[in-house]
């Protein structure tokens, strides 16, 4: 009996260092240890974004896989792909991964927005099933009219980690990793560290630069309230650096516009770091009441003050922590998470 098969097509190249294509690298890697044959189909041009020959090049890409394959659509592609996956839904067997609807992204105005969200919708409406990692990506898919019967659910997996260590100095470090995008919502934690200049913390900002105007604008800010000397931006680093960034710190924040799962936040939660961010997305899913506490969105102000609480006080980052450690030990195994995707891949 030959291997199973599957063709997975994502822009640019998997080896990309974001969650999502994190993910991605995890799930190929993880069906090739269970005997499965996966084709990695790396689409060019610039995502989400495209212009007419990644369009072309996207349609041809599709257009060449054989009749009938298994093909996984990372959510992320559907800019380039949608044309394309109206053409093959009944020719291919097409499964989407979507990590969270890109219409959701900060920076869109309405009609740009609605043009998008039509646009996933309609290449959603493709496929045979609907992979998402969370039940708030889950209900993000189900609100764009996607039948809930149509969406599955799986969770990445989470690694053990050691305990983090902490500063070596005693001066509480913080950390957030994220690409530099405006979702992210690195402006507004800047803003909110603003006001608590008294008291003493450093920040660490791990994450590429995938907008430069965003970037600029980030340092900008930075260097007009006064904290060149307190944040550091250490953009991509690899899997050793950001292990030990972990390591290192004593506090995670993010205060992020809209997170499909948190890669991040699962991280940290597994090194037992108390995690201070946004209540967005799947966040909420990820750190219970005695694992960190949640600001609401667009709220520096909250923000300010949930970390003002944490920093000010050790005993209640301790806890915290032990909250974490409790938390992490409930996240899925990644294991866990290829069993599921196997499932679903063998039901088609």
């Amino acid at each position: 009996m030959s291997a199973p098969e599957l063709h997975l097509v994502i822009p640019g190249p998997l080896a990309q260092n974001t969650g999502g294509y994190r993910f991605d690298r995890r799930v190929v890697e993880g069906l090739r240890g269970r005997g499965w044959t996966v084709h990695v189909h790396e689409l060019p041009g610039s995502y989400p974004h495209v212009d007419a020959s990644a369009i072309l090049a996207a349609g041809i890409a599709l257009s060449r896989l054989p009749d009938r394959a298994l093909t996984l659509v990372d959510g992320l592609a559907i800019p380039g792909l949608a044309a394309a996956m109206s053409l093959d839904q009944h020719r291919l067997r097409m499964v989407a991964l979507v990590h969270h609807p890109l219409w959701l992204e900060s920076g869109y105005d309405d009609a740009q927005a609605t043009a998008l969200r039509n646009l996933e919708q309609g290449a959603l409406a493709c496929t045979r099933r609907i992979l998402v990692p969370s039940r708030a990506t889950a209900r993000d898919v189900a609100g764009m009219g996607i039948p809930e019967a149509a969406v599955a659910v799986i969770p990445p997996g989470t690694d053990p980690a050691a305990p983090a260590t902490g500063s070596a100095d005693g001066i509480p470090t913080l950390l957030n990793v994220g690409i530099l995008t405006p979702r992210k919502g690195h402006l507004m934690l800047v803003e909110a560290l603003s006001g608590l200049k008294e008291l003493p913390w450093r920040l660490i900002v791990v994450g590429g630069e995938r907008d430069a105007v965003h970037a600029a604008f980030l340092r900008a800010a930075i260097e007009r309230v006064g904290l060149s000397d307190r944040v550091e931006l250490h953009g991509d680093v690899d899997e050793t650096d950001l292990a030990a960034a972990f390591a290192g710190a004593d506090l995670f924040v993010q205060a992020s516009q809209h997170e499909g799962y948190g890669m991040a936040v699962a991280e940290a939660l597994a090194h037992g770091l108390p995690v201070v961010a946004t209540a967005v997305g799947a966040v909420p899913e990820l750190v219970p009441d005695g694992a960190g506490l949640l600001a609401p969105p667009n709220d520096a102000p909250a923000l300010a003050e949930a970390l003002r609480r944490v920093l000010s006080d050790a005993e209640l980052r301790r806890r915290l922590g032990k909250g974490a450690r409790t938390a992490a030990a409930a996240l899925p195994t990644w294991d866990a998470c290829i069993d599921r995707f196997v499932e679903e891949l063998a039901a088609l």
